[in-house]
């Protein structure tokens, strides 16, 4: 028995090409919309969380007028909006860009000519889709969290199941594929770090959706009959928030790490050093499932007076009954990201003779993983009571952060896989300012939610807040215009390797075919930095069977 299964030319023989051009137009719908080719997926998943994430921003953008005091929104409108905020952040816009990234990448850069249960994260994707589509009704016709319609109440909460078993199943594929696709002599030791970070994410879904899952099961039961439990709606967010919290955000930023060490290797074309240590910053991120499966969306920690823990008599001990949660669910993610950002720097130190080669992955993984540190750190001192933070945008801010870098690191790796999965190669002096651009759009849109959270809300943080959101849509659009662009004045098949690159994707051609590999890759022993995959030895494509 094998997880890779069909394989695309079984898959390719349903279909026939249509005569017309409107035949063939079908037949390309229909080829995307039934693929098994995890290429195809990922870029779906990717397609999908850019445009949750425009529709989030405008989201935002209205959220930001009604603050700034311009609009007059209706209480029981704002509360909606305000649902379907959260829920854009996290499951239209995080998920879907993080987990596509995975989906599309991992099994080439394992040597893998599929990715395993390909009919699994198919069904994955479009019970995602699907579940994301049902929400936003639901919340269109006064469902959500404080919704008034007990029917649309319902569709709300069977939704958000839907899209917890189809990020689940989604996981599964991902983790499997890393455990069991990879290329014969490619050790654990050996996965990229791209794969690794989605292996620990992979992990952290099968974890955590399950817990989601039955979270929502208990409310939605309890909503049907008389309320009594849990709450009903109105209990969702005392029960199920914590799923839209920065610290469940985290884990699934882990591929922003990931991406960081990919691009980091890359930039004087260094050998890795200690890999175990890097692998060791992504487990301690996972460690942010621990809070998520035991559904603690803020670990509280009073610090002054009688309110801290007084089971014990010695204050020291009465502090760590407290202290010890919450370092664990915050400080060690955080911790781990410390990790991963100090070896990329390492990697980045210059070698003489070896100009710099300054990749997407690079720069806009650098740049994405400090704005997920800065949501991490708040996040932090959200739960720590004597700051006065609870209650606050300041939450928001962190969330925010957490997102929007990892939207900025999504955009760094489309950029960066561009000619496997596009076939062409974006130029670097186009695509880098817009990390720039993202850079300005988080900070806009976060650090005013954290001074206000010390301070007090003002027209001016709403204002700037608004602006910052505007311009992570004007970054997005720019970078899908930049791709449309290029796939179209494209001339001749983009370079399979344009950036000496160290794993096996780069051993393919541009665009990758539908196997990924018209040869299977083999992992033999490493060769000299000269010789190029360096990390992972030589392939069968490249050096032979020697």
């Amino acid at each position: 028995m094998t997880t890779i299964d069909p394989t695309a030319e079984a898959v390719s023989s349903g279909l026939e090409p249509g005569d017309s051009a409107l035949g063939r137009l079908l037949d390309a719908v229909a080829d995307w919309l039934t693929s098994t080719d995890h290429k195809k997926i990922g870029r779906l998943f990717l397609g999908g969380g850019l445009l949750g994430l425009l529709a989030t921003v405008a989201i935002n953008v209205i959220i930001g007028v009604e603050r700034a005091g311009i609009g007059n929104i209706d209480d029981n409108a704002l509360a909606q909006i305000f649902d379907a905020q959260l829920v854009g952040l996290v499951f239209g816009s995080l998920l879907p860009l993080a987990i596509g990234l995975c989906v599309a990448i991992v099994p080439m850069q394992l040597g893998a000519r599929s990715i395993a249960f390909p009919r699994l994260v198919a069904a994955g994707f479009w019970m995602w889709a699907g579940g994301l589509i049902l929400a936003m009704i639901a919340l269109a016709n006064n469902g959500g969290g404080l919704g008034g319609n007990p029917d649309m109440v319902d569709l709300f909460l069977g939704a958000h199941g839907l899209m917890a078993i189809g990020l689940a199943a989604t996981g599964v594929s991902i983790a499997t594929s890393v455990l069991t696709t990879r290329a014969p002599g490619m050790t654990m030791r050996r996965v990229p770090f791209f794969s690794m970070s989605a292996l620990v994410t992979g992990l952290g879904l099968v974890v955590v959706m399950p817990v989601l899952f039955g979270t929502l099961a208990y409310l939605f039961l309890d909503h049907r009959n008389g309320r009594e439990a849990f709450g009903g709606n109105t209990g969702l967010y005392d029960w199920a928030g914590w799923i839209f919290s920065p610290g469940a955000a985290v884990l699934f930023a882990i591929p922003v790490a990931g991406l960081l060490a990919e691009g980091a290797a890359l930039l004087f074309k260094q050998r890795t050093p200690a890999r175990g240590i890097v692998f060791a910053g992504f487990g301690l991120m996972g460690v942010a499932a621990l809070g998520a499966v035991t559904q603690d969306a803020v670990h509280n920690v009073p610090w002054a007076g009688t309110e801290f823990y007084l089971g014990g008599s010695d204050d020291v001990r009465q502090k760590l009954y407290d202290v010890v949660p919450w370092a664990m669910f915050n400080l060690l993610p955080l911790l781990g990201l410390t990790i991963v950002l100090l070896m990329a720097l390492f990697l980045a130190k210059p070698v003489k003779g070896v100009k710099p080669n300054l990749t997407p992955a690079l720069a806009f993984g650098f740049l994405g993983l400090g704005m997920v540190m800065v949501g991490m750190i708040g996040s932090a001192l959200f739960a720590i009571d004597d700051l006065g933070l609870q209650g606050t945008v300041f939450a928001e801010g962190a969330l925010i952060y957490v997102v929007y870098g990892t939207v900025l690191a999504a955009l760094g790796g489309m950029a960066h896989w561009a000619p496997k999965l596009w076939g062409v190669n974006l130029q670097a002096a186009k695509v880098l300012p817009l990390a720039g651009l993202g850079v300005l759009a988080t900070v806009l849109a976060s650090l005013p939610s954290y001074v206000a959270g010390f301070d007090e809300p003002r027209d001016i943080y709403a204002i700037l807040v608004l602006v910052g959101h505007v311009l992570m849509a004007l970054t997005v659009l720019g970078f899908i215009g930049l791709l449309a662009t290029s796939i179209m004045s494209q001339d001749g098949q983009a370079e399979a390797d344009p950036y000496d690159g160290q794993t096996l994707e780069w051993a393919t051609a541009s665009p990758a075919p539908a196997n990924n590999f018209v040869e299977a890759p083999t992992v033999m022993s490493a060769e000299p930095l000269a010789d190029s995959k360096s990390d992972y030895g030589q392939t069968h494509s490249e050096k032979g069977d020697s």
